[in-house]
């Protein structure tokens, strides 16, 4: 059951990211948007390389996300984005901030749920791997 939750809370964020990812090249290349977008971001983001690239990697993780690939990896690469969005929404654009809170609040459970993929990367002293 437990499980199933998880999957579910992936899947809503990888739409999320892939749509909102999509929605953005639809705005790059000159056509209208399919969902919703804030004005302001928009024009934050211009229609240049970094509406590109936030874009690309809001498509790329969406998909990490729906085939089940480098999960943790793909949650560590959200994080910043979601954070920005979030402030962004808190402190510029408030009329989208219920979507950002459920972003935080799907990329929490997510993490809570693969925390331990994150152990090595929060301890205080490393350990080389002398295999090599």
């Amino acid at each position: 059951m437990k499980q199933g939750f998880y999957r579910v809370c992936e899947v809503l964020l990888a739409l999320i990211f892939l749509g909102a990812g999509l929605n953005g090249y639809l705005v790059w290349f000159g056509f209208e948007p399919l969902f919703p977008t804030s004005p302001k971001a928009m024009d934050f983001l211009g229609t240049g390389y970094l509406l590109v690239l936030v874009k690309s990697v809001e498509c790329l993780c969406g998909l990490m996300l729906f085939m089940r690939r480098f999960i943790p990896l793909t949650l560590l690469v959200l994080l910043p984005l979601i954070v920005n969005i979030l402030a962004f929404h808190m402190f510029v654009d408030p009329e989208l901030l219920p979507m950002a809170i459920v972003l935080i609040l799907l990329e929490s459970t997510l993490l809570w749920h693969y925390k331990g993929n994150f152990k090595s990367l929060l301890s205080a002293k490393s350990k080389p791997d002398l295999s090599v």
